[in-house]
């Protein structure tokens, strides 16, 4: 990389359960067993000198809605440099598209409008085949989160691309088994591509 991280750089992480992941809730720090702690402890790796701080502020059922309700305290409240949103499963079926839009762009206009940092939005996945109900109501979703990015300057991680090309390599089961929640090789491979997508920016 020919660009390096800023000093002291604060990363929040937001989401549901793929980015809680078992955090310890009565522990400020804690960063749960997922994709967040493996790039925490990639980071700290590649940029020991930095003197990097990663927070976890992922809630496990958490919909956009949720987001929103507690953003003043979980988010604006935190001073940060880069901000990380996974939000959307668990909206499936639940929020129909249009709020789902509404409220995420009301989340970022208040984040965006108030701070000066940069925000990677990272596409929602699923991966339970073509031909059902989920799928067809989380591709708008994911389209969506492509408008947002490009309204809003940010960084876009496609994570169910990702997903589904990768499953040319293994079946399904084993990026997630039931189609939503990564296993330790779905949380690699999020970990994995977020720290491709950031050092692409940096570079």
């Amino acid at each position: 990389m020919s660009k390096q991280f800023k000093e002291n750089s604060v990363i929040l992480f937001q989401g549901d359960s793929i980015t809680d992941c078992g955090r310890n809730r009565e522990d400020r720090d804690s960063l749960g067993d997922g994709y967040v702690n493996l790039i925490e402890g990639t980071l700290a790796g590649n940029h020991s000198q930095s003197n990097l701080k990663l927070i976890n502020r992922g809630i496990s059922g958490d919909k956009i809605r949720d987001l929103q309700l507690r953003w003043d305290a979980d988010c604006m409240d935190i001073s940060f440099d880069i901000l990380s949103i996974l939000v959307g499963v668990n909206d499936t079926l639940i929020t129909p598209a249009e709020l789902f839009e509404e409220e995420y762009r009301m989340l970022l206009k208040r984040t965006t409008g108030d701070l000066n940092s940069t925000i990677i939005l990272c596409e929602p996945f699923m991966l339970l085949g073509d031909n059902n109900a989920y799928r067809d109501d989380l591709n708008p979703k994911i389209e969506i989160v492509h408008r947002l990015s490009e309204e809003f300057s940010t960084l876009l991680l496609p994570l169910d691309k990702i997903f589904r090309k990768s499953c040319s390599l293994h079946p399904p089961e084993y990026w997630a088994p039931d189609g939503v929640h990564p296993t330790p090789a779905g949380h690699a491979l999020i970990a994995k591509s977020w720290i491709e997508c950031v050092d692409n920016a940096l570079s």
